[in-house]
């Protein structure tokens, strides 16, 4: 059985963009008000079934003051013994959307049932129309510059996880989509200490290479669609007045260079089917030649900024990061 411990610290958030003004809410399942159903009462009975990948129970914790106003939500697999270290993920929901909406989407908890690892489903804030988003980057989302500080926010996260659970500090991983997966990467620039992986779909790094500072090589996996029109696979701006972010190729060759991995990017013989609405494998991969990290993309050939994705979607990805702890 799935447990989702519902902190008093922590709601979860998902990764859907309303393009960010340009389009309608990416996969949000919300209803305009803040994209996600009332979390239960610390508690309260939450039962769904454990193929929903959802939880089945709730229990809270004493709160923690940076985790009042910005609680989180953990999916706690079955088999999870707290004698054995195990994998933590962290999912990012994109602009507009929430955690719950973005694990039914990428079926994390569902496959952490499975594979036994832990998820955690932090929200971002909102911005003055009430859409959730992350301060990501100079590109992507904090349109009113607010300055809200989600690397402090989500380290804090990782340490509570760490003090909660047994984590294993070299399976730290993080996962985002649009917004989420610009987040991904920031945090992998500011915290490649302690994050092994990460798997970004349809984000982008730093459009200037000089503002990520990772001190230490990050496995990176770009997943991006070659016809995404909110996300550009050739890079772009989002909304007038942001800076621009790179297309997926140079956000991969960007990590290359971090991680002082062949300046070539070769593609493989490789071909996945991840995307259920389009014909065959789809998807090709290609990948920079690393002796630590990793840097790798994915691109779905005639894919939008939200895939219709399959089962093996959550299980390719999860087996990247599985395959790149730290060293």
């Amino acid at each position: 059985m799935l447990r989702l411990l519902r902190s008093a610290r922590g709601p979860a958030l998902l990764l859907s963009v309303v393009a960010l003004g340009l389009a309608a809410p990416l996969a949000c399942g919300g209803d305009g008000d803040d994209g996600q159903a009332a979390p239960p009462a610390p508690g309260d009975d939450a039962s769904t079934t454990p193929d929903d990948g959802g939880p089945t129970e709730a229990s809270s914790d004493a709160p923690a003051t940076i985790f009042t106003e910005r609680p989180y939500a953990v999916t706690t697999p079955s088999k999870y013994d707290a004698k054995v270290a195990t994998p933590l993920v962290v999912l990012l929901h994109g602009y507009s959307g929430n955690a719950s909406f973005q694990d039914s989407y990428f079926r994390l908890s569902a496959l952490a049932e499975t594979k036994t690892f832990l998820v955690a489903l932090p929200e971002g804030t909102k911005d003055a129309i009430k859409n959730q988003f992350w301060n990501a980057s100079d590109a992507c989302c904090d349109f009113a510059q607010t300055g809200v500080d989600d690397v402090a926010y989500l380290k804090a996260l990782i340490a509570d996880m760490k003090s909660r659970f047994n984590v294993d500090a070299k399976r730290v991983y993080v996962v985002g989509h649009s917004n989420g997966g610009f987040m991904a990467h920031r945090l992998a620039c500011e915290l490649s200490a302690e994050i092994a992986g990460i798997v970004s779909l349809a984000g982008a790094a730093y459009a200037d290479p000089a503002k990520c500072a990772a001190s230490q090589p990050v496995a990176v996996l770009q997943v991006h669609g070659d016809a995404d029109e909110t996300v550009s696979y050739e890079g772009g701006t989002l909304v007038a007045g942001a800076a621009a972010y790179p297309s997926a190729k140079t956000t991969v060759a960007t990590w290359a260079a971090k991680n002082g991995c062949d300046a070539a990017l070769t593609a493989t013989a490789d071909t996945l089917d991840l995307d259920t609405g389009l014909a065959g494998a789809e998807t090709t991969v290609a990948r920079h030649a690393c002796t630590a990290g990793a840097a790798e993309l994915w691109t779905i050939a005639g894919g939008a900024h939200i895939p219709s994705f399959g089962a093996a979607w959550s299980e390719r990805l999860y087996a990247f990061l599985e395959a790149h702890p730290k060293p």
